[in-house]
This record gives structure tokens, sequence and C-alpha cells, in this order.
């Protein structure tokens, strides 16, 4: 890869990471308190403590977020661990509409989501519609920085040495390691299978 395709990569990671932080922020903002009150009403059953886990993380876009948000509340007294444990593994199911937006594949509309988000943080006053153009703003930079590593990566496919290391991950164990080890290192599941997913749209990964 050359060095400009490996900083299109870079600055689409950063945009990909960054859009992911637009909306987190947008939506625990405009949200307020009310996630903190959903969370101590709806555990007490744990099928809905689940689905409560799945929608608040796909609504923030952060498992992280919603796994210490409930560690808090645990520390606290306000929950206990049993209930703790069916919001975070929601939370995990959650994180998953992240891959499945990416999939949509709206990279077209992208600059407009990203557009008409930051016309809302600077021309309007409401302190409330800031969140929600931080919402659509990060959106849209998301699907930018989606689009600038699927770009970037694919020279890829014809560089021998790349293609010979994609080839280990067949292994299930290795494949297994590889993305745990990703994940750690840059604290982003739903970026890990950006990647992924965008390493898989130019033919370099096949869905096995």
């Amino acid at each position: 890869m050359s060095v400009s395709g490996l900083l299109s990569l870079l600055g689409g990671l950063a945009l990909f990471l960054y859009g992911m932080q637009m909306m987190s922020s947008g939506l625990e903002a405009a949200a307020g308190s009310k996630m903190k009150l959903i969370l101590e009403r709806l555990t007490a059953n744990r099928f809905l403590g689940v689905l409560v886990g799945a929608g608040i993380t796909a609504v923030i876009q952060s498992s992280s977020a919603t796994t210490v948000m409930v560690v808090g509340f645990v520390n606290s007294g306000m929950m206990t661990l049993k209930q703790a444990v069916w919001i975070i593994m929601g939370a995990n199911i959650g994180t998953t509409i992240t891959g499945q937006l990416i999939a949509l594949d709206v990279g077209a509309v992208a600059p407009l989501f990203a557009f008409v988000g930051v016309a809302m943080v600077v021309f309007l006053k409401k302190p409330q519609i800031h969140h929600y153009g931080n919402i659509l703003a990060g959106l849209g930079v998301l699907f930018i920085g989606m689009e600038m590593m699927g770009s970037a990566m694919e020279p890829l496919r014809e560089w021998p040495a790349f293609v010979n290391l994609v080839s280990t991950f067949s292994n299930p164990v290795v494949g297994i390691l590889a993305g745990a080890a990703f994940t750690a290192l840059i604290q982003s599941s739903s970026a890990s299978v950006g990647i992924l997913q965008a390493l898989s749209s130019t033919g370099l990964v096949t869905f096995g």
C-alpha cells in the first residue's frame, strides 16, 4: 500500500470513529436523564432487560457506554448484578446495529447527512436541535469514513503479502484472536466490523 493509501485508510478510520462519537454524544445529550430512568424501571424482567440493553446501545451506538452506565448503577446499589448481566447481554446485541447500517450502503447520501447536521448546529439556536444535528452529522461522517476505508483497501487485492495474511484468517482460532486483538487496540467492535465489511466489499475477505 502506498503512503497516500495508508493515510487515506487512517483518515477513514478516524472519521468513522469520530462519526460514532458524534452520534453517541448527540444521542446521550438528547435523551438526557431518560436513559437512566428507563434502565432503572425496566430491569426487573430479564428478557425486558435484554431488550432495554439492545435498544439503548442501538441508540447511543456504544455498548461500552451502556456497560459503564450499568456498572455505575450496580456500584450505587440501584441495580443488582443479576439485572446488570441481562442489560449487558442486550448491549452486545444492540451494538450490531452499526454493522447493519453500514450494510445498507447509503454512502451516496452521507455528505447530505453531514451537511444537514452541521447546518442544524451552526444556524439554529436551540440546544436540543444541536443534539439532533450532531446525530445526523455523525452518521454522515461515519459513512464518509467507511467509504474512504473501502477505497483505500481496494489496491490491497494486488498485494500478495496482504492476501496471504488474510487467507490465514480461514483458521477460526486465528480469526478470533485477530478480531479480539484489533478491537482491544482501537476499543471499538463496531469499527472492527466496519473495517471487515470494507474488506469484504472489495473481495479481499469472503463471508466464511
